[in-house]
């Protein structure tokens, strides 16, 4: 928005004052607002989920405000930007809304919610965007059916949104495996000069969560919660979308969709088909890794965060050649 008003301005030193903008906005937010978010009630279910009792949570309903702030007052907007815009903020309110519930939301309802904001993003990516991905391991562009692509995004978003809200469970894992990915999307975007606009708000999410990390690093001081999660899965469906190769999100994204979507896998198959599969392990993996295996969560941060860095590696180097 500033570039439109002051036109001699140089984008790029509005670019860094954005950046700079959105990390002590955050920091300054997060330390001073921790008083209007909900309080974790402790996972029943998760590993030593207890310790988490009585920390604020919801810290993304602040970061993912902070973002969008930053993003309308110092990125070049358009209508396409705006509505994707809009929509994170949608998916950081109903994880927010369920945050601040008494009685957690049941996951049919989130489910349904997670479905009509896929909708929405399909429906406005096949609207400003062409129906071509590029497969990055052959260098070849492939047109497919706007029907058939529109249904594949809406089964990235929904699953994306999903795999990265089971994620959190360690302090700063979520928040480091995102900016592990969104910063190989970003530097992807780069080599193939990719939508600059939209890069620039990659880049400002990515100093956003940086922000929260500050106070989420073991012993955590807050949870960022379904706010924070959920928003942050839909931004990186978002951004792999836009660098014109969706597939490579089975790589920058592969610690995310290994860790929370075994857990999705396993509770679908035993409850609609009956099928009861790795019995022995514990889902999400990082639970697994703690309980069974004996890793501190800062070994599953390092260790889960090293592999994702090799992963995007790969990803990087396809995108590349």
């Amino acid at each position: 928005m500033i570039a439109y008003f002051f036109k001699g301005i140089d984008f790029g030193t509005v670019a860094f004052a954005g950046t700079i903008f959105a990390f002590v906005l955050t920091c300054l937010l997060l330390a001073k607002c921790t008083k209007i978010l909900p309080r974790d009630h402790g996972r029943e279910f998760a590993h030593d989920g207890s310790l988490s009792a009585g920390k604020p949570r919801g810290a993304g309903f602040i970061f993912v405000l902070v973002f969008v702030l930053t993003s309308v007052i110092f990125a070049k907007m358009n209508v396409e930007i705006a509505i994707y815009l809009i929509l994170v903020v949608a998916a950081m309110l109903t994880g927010f809304l369920d945050d601040c519930a008494k009685t957690p939301w049941g996951e049919y309802k989130k489910g349904i919610l997670d479905l009509i904001i896929a909708v929405m993003i399909a429906v406005t990516f096949l609207n400003f965007n062409k129906n071509t991905i590029l497969i990055a391991s052959i260098n070849q562009n492939v047109t497919i059916n706007k029907i058939v692509f529109g249904v594949l995004i809406v089964i990235l978003v929904w699953a994306s949104i999903n795999v990265t809200n089971c994620s959190d469970g360690v302090d700063g894992l979520s928040g480091t495996l995102t900016i592990i990915t969104l910063s190989s999307i970003f530097v992807i975007d780069y080599l193939r000069k990719m939508d600059s606009d939209f890069a620039y708000l990659i880049l400002v999410m990515i100093i956003s969560i940086m922000a929260y990390l500050w106070f989420n690093a073991t012993p955590s001081q807050m949870l960022m919660g379904d706010a924070g999660s959920r928003a942050m899965g839909l931004f990186i469906a978002i951004a792999v979308l836009k660098s014109g190769s969706p597939i490579l999100y089975l790589l920058v994204a592969g610690v995310l969709i290994v860790d929370g979507g075994l857990g999705l896998v396993k509770v679908a198959l035993l409850r609609f088909l009956k099928i009861a599969i790795l019995k022995k392990t514990i889902t999400p993996l990082h639970d697994h890794a703690r309980k069974n295996k004996g890793w501190s969560n800062t070994h599953v941060v390092y260790r889960f965060s090293i592999i994702q860095i090799l992963l995007c590696v790969i990803a990087v180097y396809l995108a590349w050649k």
